[in-house]
């Protein structure tokens, strides 16, 4: 009897940085599961980016003890940067990349890559932030993950509901359309990625997946954060540019924003961005002699209501004096929502938790009241139906 032949070829990248510990007992692991049960020819890439440690001559073994395993080495650090350069040369049918610590169940990855072999979608994402995935993870990750995500929906428009997971594909052809377009080079890839391909009205497939989160992930999240949003806005100024059109398939429909919000959006971005370092430097002066609580409560009063103004004359274009006192009254409804999530946030904290941990409480939490903000400034307070209607 014949063996079928595989003809359709699959490439795993797999980015590490000082994984020695990790490294050897995953790749071993994620090549059985493929020889053994992935119905297509598969080759797992290795990508090296900058590690100090003895991860590059771990990779280097592998590969030598695996036809299927590949090593590549660079000499920058970056996730990015490393998907990027794999992914720009491959001459697989699809490409893909996992986490090194494989906290997604292998047995998610074939539903994962299939649409994109067939035809149907042109990427595919891991997601664990629907009801039929099932997550294991402690409620600091999941409250910071939702709040980065719904942040992403209700900001940027984005249609994708997790775009952090570390499971992701997309078609050759596809992928090495768009990375010309892509400038991040770390974590905000994936993101900015998904986002320029939705622009374009490329075909996202999403598979719920069974996730379970690794205790030792030595990721930034302070960091993290702040890139993310100085990411966001960069996405956002470029996009409404029309600074990236690329060529993907002829089918695809611009996306459209609703009305008023290719022109709002990006000054509201950055207002944004410019409120939320400065409340964040307020923050800190004032927990030098105040309580966190009260720390924040100031912090955030004062600039929410720079950040009203600041829209009113910016970004919804209202001159004169006119309305301002009520437009403040109702921006209030904004600082209140602010004040609650932040105010939740510090309370989930445990007694005596150092700075740096309360920093990324009310970062989050600020996020989740930008958004709130945006909305609640559009379609009511500045509504110009409701101030023509006066």
């Amino acid at each position: 009897m014949k063996t079928a032949v595989k003809t359709r070829l699959v490439e795993v990248v797999v980015p590490v940085h000082n994984e020695q510990r990790a490294l050897r007992a995953s790749i071993e692991r994620l090549h059985g599961y493929l020889a053994g049960s992935f119905p297509y020819g598969f080759r797992i890439t290795i990508a090296d980016n900058a590690s100090s440690d003895t991860t590059w001559q771990i990779a280097q073994e592998l590969a030598a003890c695996h036809p299927e395993v590949n090593a590549v080495h660079l000499e920058e650090k970056g996730r990015g940067r490393a998907l990027r350069q794999v992914w720009a040369a491959s001459e697989a049918d699809v490409v893909s990349y996992m986490d090194v610590d494989l906290s997604t169940d292998l047995d998610a990855f074939l539903p994962l890559v299939a649409p994109l072999l067939s035809g149907h979608s042109d990427l595919a994402i891991g997601t664990r932030l629907v009801r039929t995935a099932n997550v294991v993870r402690g409620p600091k990750r999941e409250f910071l993950s939702r709040t980065y995500n719904l942040l992403l929906r209700g900001v940027m428009g984005a249609g994708f509901s997790d775009a952090q997971c570390g499971f992701k594909a997309a078609r050759t052809e596809i992928a090495q359309a768009l990375l010309p377009a892509v400038e991040d080079q770390e974590w905000f890839f994936d993101t900015e990625l998904l986002l320029l391909a939705e622009r374009h009205g490329l075909r996202i497939h999403e598979v719920p997946v069974d996730w379970v989160d690794d205790p030792d992930s030595r990721v930034d999240i302070v960091r993290t954060a702040a890139d993310d949003l100085r990411g966001m806005a960069r996405v956002a100024r470029k996009a409404l540019s029309g600074a990236a059109n690329l060529p993907v398939p002829a089918r695809v429909q611009q996306a459209r924003l609703p009305k008023g919000m290719a022109r709002q959006l990006p000054s509201f971005v950055v207002i944004g961005i410019v409120s939320t370092l400065s409340y964040l430097l307020l923050y800190s002066l004032l927990r030098l002699v105040a309580p966190a609580y009260v720390a924040n409560a100031v912090a955030l009063f004062v600039t929410a209501v720079a950040n009203t103004a600041a829209n009113r004359r910016f970004t919804f274009g209202v001159k004169g004096s006119a309305g301002a006192i009520r437009h403040q009254v109702e921006g209030l409804i904004a600082f209140l929502v602010g004040l609650a999530l932040t105010t939740g946030g510090l309370a989930l904290l445990p007694s005596g938790a150092p700075h740096r941990v309360e920093l990324v409480a009310v970062i989050v939490a600020n996020g989740l009241a930008t958004l709130v903000r945006f909305l609640l400034l559009r379609v009511w307070v500045f509504n110009p139906d409701r101030r023509s209607s006066r």
